[in-house]
């Protein structure tokens, strides 16, 4: 029997926020003598099998790390290493260009390897939100004990002492699961800057090419440091310049600046400054 058997016999085992689980009874192993699961007395759940990749001996205590989490860093600490050396291939290319061809087929395996950790990222969020609903649903189900015990408590049907050894250990399992809840939300918080990284590394020299060339145009297709010769300019051109501007005073001497005027519209002007004269007087206070 090899030593790491040996050192967790009959240890109690915890959870990572601090929850009793059982003890050890007993290990399950391999033709070729490697541990595979642990057995672990819960009491009346009965016996557990729990992968040994998941125990870590602290002491006189095993901690029980939960199969997301070993997931999660496995994932992130493989895509966080595929985006390092994306980000080390693209620098030598840029200084470099003859590296160019060799190191598209290396980008093309990073690529791939990204796909793949794209898939495994899936599921672990998948997990994620189901292990998320199954906190809350422990969270509901304390919170209406604690509460039941008040009211048990008001009526006079338990003890001070009963009551506050119930609120004592209903907070404690409040803050496990708080703890837990948190660490998930982080864990999904670094799972998506990471995705989000991706896509920018990920791009082919293609995609940068085409995404400058969209920038150095406008909205319009034409590009933004040469002036527009096939467009004529129009009246509501003039007008947008010329809104934030007060109108000139009329006066007597005042020609058209174009032939296209009609004489109806001389003959409004005329009259609308002759019926209010002291238009500028009133705009101007």
């Amino acid at each position: 029997m090899s030593k790491d058997i040996v050192a967790i016999i009959g240890k109690p085992v915890r959870d990572m926020y601090g929850t009793d689980m059982g003890k050890i009874l007993g290990t399950f192993t391999d033709i070729d003598g490697s541990i595979q699961t642990v057995g672990v007395d819960c009491g009346s759940e009965g016996i557990k099998q729990i992968p040994f990749e998941q125990l870590v001996l602290q002491g006189e205590v095993v901690i029980y790390i939960p199969s997301w989490r070993l997931e999660a860093q496995k994932v992130l600490k493989e895509k966080g290493l595929t985006l390092r050396r994306l980000k080390a291939l693209m620098t030598i290319v840029s200084e470099n260009d003859e590296m160019k061809s060799d190191a598209e087929l290396i980008h093309e395996t990073y690529k791939s390897k990204l796909m793949v950790l794209d898939d495994a990222e899936t599921k672990i969020k998948t997990h994620l939100l189901t292990r998320l609903d199954e906190l809350d649903n422990q969270e509901k189900t304390v919170k209406i004990i604690l509460f039941d015990a008040k009211v048990q408590f008001k009526s006079e049907e338990i003890l001070e002492s009963t009551f506050e050894s119930i609120l004592k250990h209903c907070n404690n399992l409040l803050e496990r699961l708080s703890h837990e809840k948190h660490e998930v939300k982080n864990v999904q918080r670094r799972l998506d800057d990471l995705s989000v990284e991706c896509i920018e590394v990920i791009k082919t020299p293609k995609d940068m090419i085409q995404e400058s060339a969209i920038s150095y145009l406008d909205v319009s297709g034409h590009t933004t440091n040469e002036p527009n010769y096939y467009e004529s300019s129009t009246p509501s051109t003039v007008d947008s310049k010329s809104e934030n501007m007060l109108p000139e005073p009329p006066t007597e001497n005042m020609e058209s600046s174009t032939d296209e005027l009609t004489k109806d519209d001389n003959n409004n002007s005329k009259h609308q400054s002759e019926s209010d004269p002291d238009w500028l007087s009133r705009m101007q206070s």
